[in-house]
């Protein structure tokens, strides 16, 4: 299950929050990229680099339209150059689906 969060009253939090029996909450921010590196606000810097577990930055490249899933721990890597993190997932939304829903749940 999905919700599409739009918070301006908590700066920095993700896009989406999604739940699944097997996993419990997790949340997905969602970025276009053009060039090599990602946009992100102070804010959202602060949130994927304090809460690392069970939140993702899904990425689409704007020139290929190709789908990277990384974890918020890659944030930094974003920052520099995309194409230098790593991600868990690409191009493949039943892969991504299946990382998200089975990411453990350590806080």
């Amino acid at each position: 299950m999905w919700t599409r969060l739009e918070s301006w009253a908590s700066f920095g939090v993700p896009d989406l929050l999604g739940y699944n029996d097997n996993c419990g909450f997790f949340m997905v921010e969602m970025k276009i990229v053009r060039g090599n590196k990602v946009s992100f606000s102070p804010h959202q810097i602060l949130f994927h680099t304090v809460r690392t577990k069970r939140n993702f930055i899904l990425l689409e490249e704007a020139s290929s339209s190709s789908v990277k899933l990384y974890e918020s721990s890659a944030i930094h890597g974003l920052l520099s150059d995309y194409r230098e993190a790593r991600f868990v997932a690409c191009d493949d939304w039943s892969h991504i689906e299946r990382v998200l829903i089975n990411a453990p749940m350590d806080a």
